[in-house]
């Protein structure tokens, strides 16, 4: 990519970022709706998903519009000043989840999947908590284009915030941040690299799903939480919705990443309308075994 066609993205970014949110979840809808005709992959994927998980398509469909909704609350999440609040307003159901286990000084992993507006609680996190708890420690994939590689980096370490890559020495970043009591944010429902996922079920089939959250919290004696953040309608911010596990994590590889799975798809139930069904959640990434016939 040209140093000007750069340069230019990122102005359109920082334009978009000046508009209220309700602005761009309406132009999310429509860009949304417009990327669902125009990949046939994509299409494919996202009936073939919700179809799995048994969603009706009268709720499902709504995750069309949703997607375009994530692409486009990006640009004021990611280009907010440092230090200055966060645009939009964000509430928190099931806090004194966090703050109990912040009091037992306990490091703490919380786990999202792909729902809602997974970049908000990050942020919002750092700006509720960030100066009296420590900062929080999200995992991520550096974008292969330098320009928005950069881009993101700087949105994901703010005060109170950290970024950690998807990399050995990511993983003992994220260690660190959970034996000084700190928070680590996954997103366990993306698809690891080979070597570093087991076949879990997920929906029904089999899904190559990464063992980091439980190797932390089985390493550190961290808790565990799950987390994400509800878009609320006609752009009035976001929602994050605390709350536990609801069964014991077991120590072998496969198990643990089933028990995962499963908090998942409670999550993804309560709200089907807002989940990324597109995403390709059944890749098999380059040289990780092939998947078993049959489900555990």
């Amino acid at each position: 990519m040209t140093r000007f066609l750069a340069i230019f993205l990122t102005g359109c970014l920082r334009f978009l970022a000046r508009f209220p949110l309700r602005w761009l979840h309406a132009l999310g809808a429509l860009v949304g709706w417009v990327y669902y005709a125009m990949s046939s992959s994509h299409r494919e994927r996202f009936r073939a998903n919700a179809t799995r998980a048994g969603v009706p398509w009268s709720q499902a469909q709504e995750g069309i519009a949703a997607t375009g909704r994530m692409m486009m609350e990006l640009p004021p999440l990611w280009l907010r000043p440092q230090g200055a609040p966060l645009p939009m307003p964000v509430q928190w159901q099931g806090a004194e989840l966090i703050e109990a286990a912040q009091a037992a000084g306990r490091g703490l992993v919380m786990l999202t999947p792909h729902l809602g507006c997974f970049e908000a609680i990050g942020q919002s996190y750092a700006e509720r908590y960030g100066e009296r708890c420590g900062a929080m420690t999200v995992l991520y994939r550096p974008a292969r284009q330098p320009w928005l590689h950069d881009l993101v980096e700087a949105a994901r370490r703010r005060p109170g915030l950290e970024a950690a890559p998807s990399t050995l020495a990511g993983v003992r970043q994220m260690i660190r941040a959970l034996k000084r009591g700190e928070v680590v944010g996954l997103l366990p429902d993306q698809v690891p690299p080979a070597g570093l996922g087991v076949w879990a079920p997920f929906f029904g089939r089999p899904a190559y799903t990464m063992t980091l959250a439980a190797r932390l919290v089985q390493q550190t004696g961290a808790a565990l939480l799950l987390v994400w953040g509800e878009r609320l309608p006609k752009g009035a911010g976001y929602l994050v919705r605390v709350s536990e596990l609801g069964e014991p994590l077991p120590a072998d590889n496969v198990a643990a990443a089933t028990v995962i799975n499963r908090a998942m798809q409670r999550l993804i139930l309560q709200c089907p309308q807002q989940y990324l069904w597109g995403y390709h959640r059944y890749r098999k990434p380059h040289a990780a075994p092939i998947p078993p016939r049959e489900l555990p």
